[in-house]
């Protein structure tokens, strides 16, 4: 049985779903495009996406399942490069529960982002319980407290948190989004650093803020990380990634500089 097959009907034989082809999976034949390499399908659905006229199928990404890109209206760069550049860090949230419903599109939404070989590999946990995210920040300080170097880089968070009562870990945030990874996927950081800048960057268009819990993850992402009980995450998983979420308590009128741009482009020396 054929993992992907073509309409002789519509297919005009452009050879672009050949030309594509990141693994070289088609040949182009006297009849037009031809599966030579099934096998080697990494199921990146650009043979399918890109046919003018949806001539080809392919089991791993069907022709059923995609959606036509040309309804959508295109960001101008100007609208893109304005929406990219608002995306702040949030470190003050109000108190108001996320409904689920939001935190699952969330969640669906980074794992559409581009991932090695289109590998993927990530899955995602939603916490949402005060009383289990409280219980992180406790063990983060004491995990941080326990260790000389993440002592004396941390201090002040240590401080902060055993002497005011002050979150300085999840910064107040009633949820926390988990990545994770099997344990032996030697992509999972990456591939995560990737879903859950998606994750970022959409947040806002649903009026919630993010921030990367990176405190946090100093000992989440321990292969012995106490994180990993407390989450119930799966033996043979381990946690790659965390993001906080909420709704944010202050806005930000203005859209701040960067460092200036350093760029140089290569002149060869020969």
């Amino acid at each position: 049985m054929n993992l992907i097959t073509i309409s002789q009907d519509k297919c005009i034989k452009c050879g672009l779903c050949v030309n594509e082809c990141p693994e070289n999976v088609l040949n182009f034949g006297k009849n037009g495009p031809e599966e030579i390499c099934p096998e080697n399908c990494i199921a990146c659905g650009h043979c399918v996406a890109i046919c003018p006229r949806e001539a080809i199928d392919n089991k791993k990404t069907p022709l059923t399942n995609q959606i036509s890109s040309k309804a959508f209206p295109k960001l101008s760069s100007e609208e893109a490069k304005n929406f990219l550049r608002s995306r702040r860090s949030i470190r003050s949230y109000k108190e108001t529960t996320v409904p689920k419903e939001k935190l699952i599109e969330l969640v669906n939404i980074a794992h559409f982002a581009p991932t090695g070989s289109n590998l993927q590999g990530i899955s995602y946990v939603i916490v949402d319980d005060r009383n289990i995210l409280d219980k992180a920040i406790k063990l983060t300080i004491e995990k941080l407290a326990n260790d000389e170097l993440l002592t004396k880089r941390f201090h002040h968070y240590i401080e902060s948190y055993n002497s005011k009562g002050i979150d300085t870990v999840l910064r107040g945030a009633p949820c926390l989004i988990l990545a994770t990874a099997d344990a032996d996927f030697t992509r999972g950081r990456e591939n995560s650093i990737f879903s859950l800048a998606y994750l970022e960057l959409y947040a806002p268009t649903l009026g919630l803020g993010s921030c990367w819990a990176g405190v946090f993850e100093k000992i989440a992402l321990n292969d012995d990380s106490p994180m990993l009980e407390l989450f119930n995450i799966p033996k043979g998983q381990k946690i790659t990634g965390a993001v906080m979420i909420g709704y944010p308590k202050y806005n930000f009128p203005r859209l701040i500089d960067r460092n200036p741009l350093e760029v140089t482009f290569y002149q060869s020396r020969i």
